[in-house]
């Protein structure tokens, strides 16, 4: 989906459907073991959270307008490595969580094709919190 379709989608009417009452929030887990840059971590922590965001309106707009009325809480964890992303991308699956995957175009600091973050959202956070719970604040 292109931005200008994103922008209506988010400025259309609301999407029916059964409204939240809970707040929901936006969790990207880092890789920790690419040994990225601060900027670079930025960047595809950036990019995680603008391709579930633009996913959401598609696949959960419900979820998408209650993270959006209630502030667009992000946390960023630090996963392990490629593995553990893709372990808790599994689990968060399972629980019906919408999960967005960031693999790097290897331009600078790291190969080409090496997933960066995991993003995981918008869903309610209790939910979120059974996933990475466990998990270290970046």
């Amino acid at each position: 989906m292109g931005f200008r379709s994103f922008l209506h989608r988010i400025t259309a009417p609301a999407p029916l459907g059964e409204r939240l009452n809970e707040p929901c929030k936006m969790v990207c887990v880092v890789n920790q073991g690419l040994k990225m840059g601060k900027g670079k971590i930025a960047a595809q922590v950036g990019h995680g959270a603008v391709m579930a965001t633009m996913k959401s309106g598609i696949e959960k707009p419900m979820n998408l307008e209650q993270w959006l009325a209630t502030g667009q809480k992000k946390v960023c964890l630090k996963g392990r490595d490629a593995e553990h992303l893709l372990a808790l991308e599994k689990l968060a699956k399972a629980a019906g969580v919408l999960t967005t995957l960031v693999h790097d175009a290897g331009h600078t600091q790291i190969p080409s094709g090496s997933l960066t973050v995991l993003a995981l959202g918008p869903e309610i956070e209790a939910t979120l919190e059974e996933i990475t719970g466990e998990l270290k604040l970046l």
